[in-house]
């Protein structure tokens, strides 16, 4: 299989399920509103969907491992269609959780199967710009599928719902024509082989301090995005419209960097530079946002704390993928867990954090990153260790 040929159609798959998946970012909230949530429910319906991929998205990576990329893709994408179809017929509160909790088991399929297709199709020396290009086009999904959500609900909060789910289908399509497989029938064989299993692979080994350096950048930058907004709004006056245009270059620069850059600095200096890197510009990011003082700065300061952040999932996933004894699914299934472990407790920290002192989860941000960056340093000796021992 040509991966110059293969990568962009990954890279399609994943723009176009992000785009879908992004259309009902800005219209969920007055959607469950409007059927009679309270606050609380509605946190509760976000954290749901997190929930279920953090104990799904292990189980869908093993199952790719053993049945193939392309049909555990297309159970992903057509479980997200299905979700927002449902939620679009929604008229009571219930369906909506329904919706939501079908949707988390069944979507949380996609990104651990797409990085594993990456990871198949791959050299070592192009694993790391593989992961980054999956990662611009998640990132550039997340710019256009609110933009396009938020037009639309104009006419009716239904509208981008409906739009959602015809967005996956046709995404649906597209993989059952175009994707081919990538794990060869021996290939699976081979993977089934292996003894270790997937939750095993983060308890023992040096692998296990990469899940939970994971875990540390998640949490970080899930308090960020839950209350960037009033912080702000608070400290340079913002409004929903400016913030939108910084969410919008911080999106593209990532998204530049994750496409471009990442698989050259991968190729030259390694995936070890380029996680640390990528933790050092996120720590400076979140020292300069404590110094917000207007749009400029904002999206300055925001901008250079994306582009740290967008380095360093990459560079994790490809060594992952390149030292684990674990099938390809399985390790980026289980990372996929922990990213999803820190989307549910990160939003809710950070509001408790920004409710003592307005800066505080940038401060906690920036001790996480401090974290990270220590944890990644002995990850290094424990790593040297075994090389020895072997």
């Amino acid at each position: 299989m040509e991966t110059k040929k293969t990568l962009p159609i990954l890279f399609a798959v994943m723009f176009l399920v992000m785009v879908g998946f992004g259309i009902i970012i800005p219209v969920l909230p007055f959607y469950a509103e409007e059927i009679g949530a309270s606050p609380t429910q509605l946190g509760l319906l976000m954290a749901v969907y997190s929930f279920m991929q953090l104990l799904f998205a292990p189980v869908w990576g093993r199952i790719s491992d053993k049945i193939g990329r392309k049909p555990v893709i297309m159970i992903g994408i057509l479980g997200l269609s299905l979700s927002f179809f449902m939620m679009a017929l929604s008229t009571e509160l219930w369906m909506l959780f329904a919706a939501r909790i079908i949707g988390g088991i069944l979507s949380s399929a996609n990104m651990p199967t797409v990085m594993a297709y990456v990871a198949d199709i791959t050299s070592l020396e192009d694993r790391g710009k593989g992961m980054g290009i999956i990662g611009a086009a998640t990132g550039l999904g997340f710019i256009f599928g609110p933009a396009i959500g938020g037009v639309f609900s104009e006419q009716s909060l239904h509208i981008p719902f409906y739009l959602a789910g015809g967005f996956s289908l046709l995404t649906f399509i597209f993989v059952l024509f175009v994707l081919k497989e990538s794990l060869s029938s021996e290939q699976r064989k081979a993977q089934e082989t292996k003894k270790k299993a997937p939750f095993m692979a983060a308890l023992k080994g040096p692998n296990a301090i990469l899940f939970f350096l994971q875990l540390f950048v998640t949490l970080s930058l899930a308090g960020l995005e839950a209350t960037y907004a009033y912080f702000a709004a608070t400290t340079a006056g913002l409004e929903a419209v400016q913030l939108g245009y910084i969410f919008m270059i911080m999106g593209l620069a990532q998204a530049v960097v994750q496409g471009g850059l990442v698989g050259k600095l991968t190729k030259r200096f390694g995936e070890g530079f380029v996680i640390q890197l990528g933790i050092f510009i996120s720590a400076v990011g979140f020292s300069l946002i404590l110094f917000t003082e207007n749009f400029f700065t904002a999206a300055l300061f925001l901008t250079i704390f994306g582009i740290g952040n967008g380095l360093i999932r990459p560079g994790v996933s490809s060594l992952l993928t390149k030292t684990s004894s674990s099938g390809h699914g399985s390790v980026t299934g289980l990372l996929s867990s922990f990213d999803s472990l820190g989307r549910i407790i990160g939003p809710p920290l950070g509001g408790l954090l920004f409710s003592i002192t307005i800066g505080m989860p940038y401060l906690y941000g920036l001790f996480l990153s401090i974290i990270a960056f220590m944890v990644f340093q002995i990850y290094k000796v424990r790593l040297r260790n075994v090389q020895v021992e072997n």
